[in-house]
């Protein structure tokens, strides 16, 4: 088995009334559980809107990103799939499709150390 992380990109719930809300959670919880009970999912956290962004040579600081952004990254996954096409097929799970929301599926290099 091979780690692959997935990246959130956009899809914000906030524009969803409480109930939905609250209904689009559990929907996430429970893709959790699936994914825990198969021993595949390794990580994942939602992220916080907002933050600092440092670039360049010079170290330039900056704020952001903001939450207005349709590129925000709203957290991750990693998991653990025996190919990239298994974890792309389990991604195609994720709840936040229907808010506008993309998947980013990357393979985890590995470091011989």
């Amino acid at each position: 088995m091979e780690k692959y992380m997935f990246i959130f990109i956009g899809g914000d719930p906030s524009k969803l009334s409480p109930e939905a809300q609250q209904a689009n959670m559990q929907k996430w919880f429970n893709w959790v559980d699936k994914l825990n009970k198969a021993n595949i999912y390794v990580a994942g956290e939602a992220l916080v809107p907002g933050g600092k962004t440092i670039s360049g040579p010079k170290k330039v600081v900056t704020d952001g990103p903001f939450a207005e952004s349709k590129e925000l990254v709203g957290g991750f996954f990693v998991i653990q799939a025996k190919d990239l096409n298994e974890a792309t097929e389990i991604a195609k799970e994720c709840p936040d499709y229907e808010l506008g929301s993309t998947v980013q599926v990357r393979p985890v290099m590995k470091f011989d150390r």
